[in-house]
């Protein structure tokens, strides 16, 4: 969540919960603000100390929670998210609001000092579904080294715990990077320790601070996916990943292998099940892709994400281009939007995380992986 996505499948139009992904989102984030005290090395929102003084309103954050209430029902998630979402002295009024009008609603606080018992406590009375905490090593020489920030680790497994005290839903978010992935593993060990219900693993998207640091060559992913899919088999959590769709077709194959029937796991899409809403109320189909459709404050967020031009060219696999426009599996996968525009300025061109090959599925790994930029 704190990266913007509290899980989901959103594959394909029609998802797994009842819901046309064409029409309503499986999850609708809203970054109530930038203003955080932590200077994460990946951030993406490049979150700064100070509240932005156009941040959306109270008033025009409740019509925004009535316009994702509007979508209808199953209604979306709502994930709360920042900067550091306690920034907002207005935080509680905005959830009680949400809860009222039956939303899910999920939190996504930074892990400082702000973070104390009586707010994870009044978390639990307003009826947060769960809270998101980044975890990006399995020890706190390597978590505070990644965050930048001395004490973060021994923070967030305490405030882990005291949610779990208190009757909060916890879920684990993890940025894999070329100097985190060797963590995964013992990372996994500690989510299932901690008794989260979701682990949510971030392929990194290079924008904001996260351009400086550096992401797994494609072949690589396929090894750590195939990681991710066989250790939530045997897991209590379960195990989604963001801006990495072709974990989709990974796991498929694992289980096909193993047992030879297909499986769908967890990953998000840009624009397809995902929207994201800035704390000026711009609406964008991912935080990681910095292309507006809209703000929420001149038209509806429902408008936007079914009827807009930005959204109705993401869902539309036939305008993929390059390796993912030619892909047979890109219905269930689509290839990282986000990333393919980081990378070429095409948010429809190849995603070039992915170690594209039509053996695929078939089990065969050749040694070495066209990337096909489009």
């Amino acid at each position: 969540m704190a990266n913007g996505h509290p899980g989901g499948t959103p594959g394909g139009s029609e998802g797994s919960h009842g819901r046309n992904y064409d029409q309503t989102p499986l999850i609708a984030t809203w970054e109530v603000t930038q203003a955080c005290e932590l200077e994460c090395d990946h951030c993406r929102a490049d979150a700064q100390p100070d509240r932005d003084p156009n941040e959306l309103s109270t008033a025009e954050g409740k019509a925004l929670i009535d316009q994702i209430a509007s979508f209808g029902h199953p209604s979306p998630i709502f994930v709360i998210s920042g900067g550091d979402p306690l920034k907002r002295p207005d935080l509680y009024e905005l959830i009680e609001y949400a809860t009222d009008q039956d939303l899910p609603t999920a939190v996504t606080p930074a892990p400082t000092s702000l973070l104390d018992r009586d707010v994870l406590e009044t978390f639990a009375d307003l009826d947060v579904k769960r809270i998101a905490l980044s975890l990006d090593g399995a020890t706190p020489e390597s978590h505070d080294t990644f965050r930048g920030e001395e004490g973060s680790f021994d923070l967030i497994m305490d405030r882990a715990k005291l949610a779990k005290d208190v009757g909060l839903g916890i879920q684990i978010n993890t940025t894999v990077t070329a100097d985190t992935v060797e963590d995964l593993p013992a990372i996994a060990d500690l989510v299932e320790e901690l008794g989260a219900a979701m682990w949510e693993v971030f392929f990194l998207v290079p924008i904001g601070r996260g351009t400086e640091l550096d992401q797994l060559e494609p072949e690589e992913t396929v090894d750590v996916m195939e990681f991710l899919y066989e250790r939530q088999k045997e897991a209590s959590f379960r195990t989604i990943t963001v801006e990495a769709p072709h974990y989709r077709v990974v796991a498929n194959q694992v289980e096909r292998e193993a047992s030879g029937n297909s499986v769908r796991v967890g990953s998000t899409r840009a624009g397809k099940g995902f929207v994201f809403v800035s704390h000026e109320g711009d609406v964008f189909p991912s935080g990681f892709m910095p292309l507006n459709g809209g703000n929420v404050t001149e038209t509806s967020l429902v408008d936007i994400y079914r009827n807009g031009d930005l959204f109705e060219m993401l869902r539309d696999d036939a305008q993929l281009t390059g390796s993912c426009g030619t892909c047979e599996h890109r219905s269930i996968c689509g290839g990282s939007r986000s990333r393919a525009y980081a990378a070429t300025g095409n948010p429809m061109a190849s995603d070039p995380l992915c170690p594209y090959v039509e053996t695929l599925i078939s089990g065969e790994k050749p040694e070495t992986y066209a990337n096909g930029n489009g």
